[in-house]
């Protein structure tokens, strides 16, 4: 091929590639058209996400529903007043929000499950019995559970037989109840969370098999796993029964999807090819400030959703 004839070839496939991008970027919605419709994931933000949009909690909600949101999450919960709880709950069933994850029971500083002894586990007990009468009142089917740190006094075998007795005896509780509430225990990090039981998936998976009940399965924060082991599509693949529940926050710097290393597009399309349709907890805090910033991490939302089948 003389050089006359590669230029002249070279500027048409130069324009064919122009056509097929620009009828790609036709096909793909930008984010302010698609601003107000239904997102596909259901992502849940949390109050204090976009109060520069809106002040009270329940216009915050309002704000969420306006922009595409149908899920919430709110670890706060259980510290909230009774009527404010009222409140919240009658607005997302207004707005057909589902409230995803509060916090049952983290510890932080103590071995609550792996010590196994009866002061821990009348704690423990008491604030899932607190959990169980907290999800009818505000439409949780999720709570959120921290099994504490280890417990260097004794080996991690005991440790372990010790957790997942007390985990039984927690769904016996719930059981007892007959109500469809489930602890999902989180692996966290070993840098913002040193010394905890749990830090990984397939610790939290080797729980819930042994445990054998609806009531306990692992919320798969990918934060915090991207940290702890990466791996993240595979450990979901493996532990893919007992994971009813994700929450994200791009690493480093634990803000929105876009601004760390973890190709969120790939994992949520990857979510929603093996059938998951469940909520999607949005627990980080905001690259940016104010309104703008609120928007941007609307925006980058919308860049990495689920695309039309």
């Amino acid at each position: 091929m003389d050089r006359r004839h590669f230029l002249v070839s070279g500027a048409a496939g130069l324009a064919a590639g122009s056509t097929v991008a620009a009828t790609a970027e036709h096909r793909t919605p930008s984010a302010s058209a698609l601003r107000g419709q239904p997102f596909r994931t259901r992502f849940a933000p949390h109050f204090g996400m976009f109060r520069n949009h809106a002040e009270s909690l329940e216009d915050q909600l309002q704000f969420a529903f306006d922009e595409g949101f149908r899920a919430w999450e709110d670890n706060g919960m259980p510290r909230r007043n009774r009527a404010t709880q009222d409140k919240l709950a009658a607005k997302m069933q207004q707005l057909g929000i589902t409230m995803g994850v509060f916090v049952a029971h983290a510890d932080f500083g103590k071995p609550t499950f792996a010590a196994g002894t009866k002061k821990f586990e009348k704690r423990v007990l008491a604030d899932i019995e607190k959990a169980c009468e907290l999800s009818q009142r505000v439409n949780a089917k999720w709570c959120t559970v921290v099994p504490g740190t280890v417990d260097h006094r004794q080996d991690l075998g005991y440790q372990r037989s010790n957790v997942v007795d007390l985990l039984k005896r927690c769904c016996d509780l719930i059981d007892s109840r007959g109500i469809d509430l489930c602890m999902v225990l989180e692996p966290l990090n070993f840098r913002d969370h040193p010394n905890l039981f749990v830090t990984k998936i397939a610790d939290a998976f080797d729980l819930c098999r042994n445990v054998g009940s609806p009531h306990c399965k692992i919320l798969n924060d990918l934060y915090h796993q991207q940290i702890t082991e990466g791996n993240l599509i595979p450990n979901i693949d493996r532990a893919w029964a007992e994971i009813p529940y994700y929450q994200v926050g791009d690493n480093p710097g634990r803000k929105e999807p876009g601004t760390g290393e973890i190709h969120y597009k790939n994992v949520f399309a990857h979510l929603w090819k093996k059938g998951f349709r469940g909520v999607v907890g949005m627990e980080h805090g905001n690259a940016h400030p104010g309104k703008d910033g609120e928007r941007r991490l609307i925006e980058a939302y919308r860049a990495v959703d689920v695309a039309d089948d």
